[in-house]
């Protein structure tokens, strides 16, 4: 059995090149292809969102996964996550429930704050980096790729449900 300092905490996130991640609260694209990824991914994993991304979700919580709901408001409840208010405790939570699910991976599913907070913890980046310049009110911060070696890649072309080009990118930290 895996043990619990062996989950990995994974960012997964899609970005324009410009760092933009969401417009009024929503994703600024469809990527058919992203979102089978995304779901691939983190099917059976424990995932860590803040609340606004909580409530951005088009149903709640998302199946095959134990949801993890990250806010200030010590009074929200989000039917079928657990509830945190801070970020070690969230982390430490989806850790545990990976180990006991016998995943190997949580992960960090957004939004900005998250991400940022997130970031100087994380062992994997799952990056779909999107081919496309917007203006946006919700960015992912700059990585520092010197700390990280690039495991996959993988273009995907605009079309059959894809509004844009799109490579997506594993990248892991490097010891």
């Amino acid at each position: 059995m895996a043990v619990l300092s062996s989950v990995k905490l994974s960012l997964i996130v899609a970005r324009a090149k410009n760092g933009v991640i969401g417009v009024n609260g929503k994703l600024p694209w469809h990527l058919s292809d992203d979102l089978k990824f995304f779901k691939q991914a983190t099917t059976d994993h424990p995932i860590i969102m803040g609340r606004r991304t909580w409530e951005s979700l088009p149903f709640k919580p998302l199946p095959r996964r134990e949801n993890i709901v990250l806010t200030h408001d010590w009074t929200f409840e989000a039917d079928g996550a657990r509830v945190f208010s801070a970020l070690a405790p969230a982390i430490g939570a989806g850790k545990a429930l990976a180990r006991s699910a016998g995943k190997s991976e949580v992960f960090i599913i957004g939004g900005q704050s998250l991400y940022k907070s997130a970031l100087p913890s994380a062992d994997l980046l799952y990056l779909t980096e999107v081919d496309v310049t917007l203006d946006g009110d919700a960015y992912f911060p700059d990585v520092d790729e010197n700390q990280f070696e690039e495991i996959t890649r993988r273009n995907v072309s605009a079309g059959h449900g894809n509004d844009y080009n799109f490579t997506l990118r594993v990248l892991k930290r490097l010891a």
